[in-house]
């Protein structure tokens, strides 16, 4: 289940935002009523994980026997045969496009049979479009999600209180439906496409260690990574069967991934150990829709504590540190900037957490850009744009290549800064949707910066 994403954007601009000035108040005016066409990522292929099968072995069985509440899986199941797909309700063109893409990437990368369904045939996993109030009326806090055993929305209201859409009784998957907003940006849509049908297909829990993965609640990967791509594989390697209990499964990864992934087959650490539930409760307090701030910023100092407690240098300390810096940006900048500088010198040691690093790179750029720090926010910008593109995220994307038309701006390159704003227009159009929030975006990017001098 995707989560209803947090507005970390909106927070570091709004908070980062200079005092008002007149020469600020004339950049707000900036005119973006004429915005370029929608952009949209051409065909990519995923990056093989870099982690070693020891430790790819572990992350299946954790992702594969439990689910997020913590309940146990008793056994393995999948789809047997060819999986066909259907697309119902209102869905938008680039969501017809971007379903065709994921599609042709499970055939190519995870060897799925997964294709669209003829007219009249019957299909395994049912993709059906609604309203966002139509779909947290019925599950609160989701921004889209995936049952098993039901056709589509009428049947799921009438047995969703009921064992029939529970996951751990399933013997194997014969169907199952993927339910997503209509009424979203299309970036927001596709990657409801892309985690849900991932767990409609293979594993159902997520792991805040991932660093590499969708099936993660930190929701840095929004479409679905090589790590990904190899869990599936796996699922559906021909030494594994519907039925097959943990330690079975076990047994036969080594030889699978040795098969499936040899580049892995080298000595690495152990398998990480599972990630305490008190930490998991601290970070969802601090990034939940609930609670007043200062609940909330409490909440996310204590997962950063609790990480320290731990003696984690990895993803989880990195996220403890960005989730207290974006929400301690309005009542402690300097903490903020603090948090975020940490947490960047950890995602830049590591081998797979470059989009992680983007994001905190973005927060930093505010800050930056906001004290007129051209050169450092170009610096910032450059060096994150490749994983964001590789990642195929349109709003980060967007958000930086802004960035970036300001700080040329600054620097006077008043052309350059044009048509990175063009471009970076068009990306924005995918990654946040409405003409109108892409325009207040802009702006509030716009009025980051500080007029150049003579401006």
């Amino acid at each position: 289940m995707r989560a209803l994403g947090a507005a970390a954007l909106t927070l570091v601009l709004a908070a980062c935002a200079p005092e008002p000035s007149a020469d600020i108040a004339q950049r707000r005016t900036t005119d973006f009523s004429a915005l370029p066409p929608m952009q949209s990522f051409a065909a990519t292929r995923a990056t093989p994980s870099v982690r070693s099968n020891r430790e790819l072995a572990g992350d299946f069985l954790e992702l594969t026997f439990e689910l997020e509440s913590g309940r146990e899986i008793p056994r393995l199941t999948r789809f047997e045969g060819d999986i066909p797909l259907e697309l119902r309700g209102n869905a938008a063109p680039s969501l017809r496009r971007d379903l065709e893409r994921l599609i042709g990437r499970l055939q190519r990368e995870a060897g799925l049979p997964v294709r669209a369904a003829r007219p009249g045939e019957e299909a395994a996993i049912i993709v059906e479009v609604l309203t966002s109030r139509e779909l947290q009326r019925a599950v609160p806090q989701a921004a889209c999600f995936v049952v098993p055993r039901v056709r589509g929305w009428e049947e799921f209201r009438k047995a969703r209180r009921s064992d029939k859409v529970d996951w751990t009784t399933l013997q194997s998957r014969e169907v199952a439906s993927v339910f997503l907003p209509g009424d979203v940006s299309p970036q927001e849509a596709r990657d409801c496409l892309h985690e849900e049908i991932a767990q409609a297909l293979g594993p159902l829990n997520d792991l805040y260690r991932l660093p590499d993965s969708v099936f993660n609640d930190d929701n840095f990967h929004t479409v679905l990574t090589g790590f990904d791509m190899l869990m599936l594989r796996v699922t559906y390697d021909k030494a594994l069967a519907n039925g097959m209990g943990r330690a079975q499964v076990a047994d036969a990864l080594p030889s699978i991934l040795a098969r499936l992934n040899p580049a892995g087959q080298r000595s690495g650490p152990p398998p990480a150990p599972p990630t305490p539930h008190i930490w998991i409760e601290a970070i969802e307090d601090a990034l939940g829709p609930r609670g007043a701030p200062a609940h909330r910023r409490e909440q996310a100092r204590r997962a950063v504590e609790l990480a320290r407690a731990a003696g984690w240098r990895d993803t989880r300390m990195a996220f403890s540190l960005y989730a207290y810096g974006r929400l301690s940006l309005n009542q402690a900048p300097d903490q903020a900037l603090a948090a975020f500088i940490e947490a960047s010198n950890i995602y830049r040691t590591l081998p797979d957490t470059q989009i992680q690093a983007a994001h905190v790179a973005m927060q930093l750029g505010a800050f930056s850009l906001s004290a007129g720090e051209a050169k450092a926010t170009l610096r910032l910008v450059d060096e994150s744009l490749p994983a964001v593109r590789a990642a195929e995220n349109a709003a980060l994307l967007s958000t930086l290549m802004l960035m970036r038309a300001e700080a040329l701006e600054l620097q006077g390159r008043t052309a350059e800064a044009r048509a990175e704003r063009n471009q970076a227009l068009g990306w924005a159009r995918y990654g946040f949707g409405s003409d109108d929030l892409v325009r207040q975006r802009a702006s509030e990017i716009a009025s980051l910066a500080p007029t150049p001098a003579g401006g």
